[in-house]
């Protein structure tokens, strides 16, 4: 089953250290996934970031940053190559319980509401005179 993703910050949480200011040390994001039908799922996530992992030598001023470039940062903590941060499987498999329950609706049907009541609205196999109830 292919899926489209979108990808969205909704938040961040920023600090001062002793060198930057405005360093973004958490983010709060959602991925809303849809399939060939328009079913759709989402994700909403919490990523962390630790001032001391800090890049001095690539740092970008919170002025300069882009919702595509911490997204990406987003991506690559959620879904990279680090098994200790990596939780993609736990992201995919809640997506697509919603998209499934979009798909494959479970009803209950109560007693009014079974094919034979008169109250659904099917129509009764008409009564044969003279015959007897088994």
């Amino acid at each position: 089953m292919a899926l489209t993703y979108e990808w969205k910050l909704t938040g961040l949480r920023k600090q001062n250290t002793d060198t930057f200011t405005d360093v973004v040390v958490g983010t709060h994001w959602t991925v809303t996934a849809t399939d060939e039908q328009g079913n759709t799922g989402t994700f909403t996530g919490a990523t962390p970031f630790k001032p001391q992992d800090l890049n001095a030598d690539g740092f970008i001023d919170y002025k300069d940053l882009t919702e595509e470039l911490v997204l990406d940062w987003v991506k690559n903590t959620v879904a990279g190559n680090n098994v200790a941060t990596n939780y993609w499987a736990h992201i995919y498999e809640r997506i697509m319980e919603q998209i499934n329950s979009k798909k494959y609706n479970r009803l209950d049907v109560s007693t009014n509401d079974l094919p034979w009541s008169p109250t659904s609205g099917s129509t009764a196999a008409p009564a044969i005179s003279g015959s007897t109830p088994l």
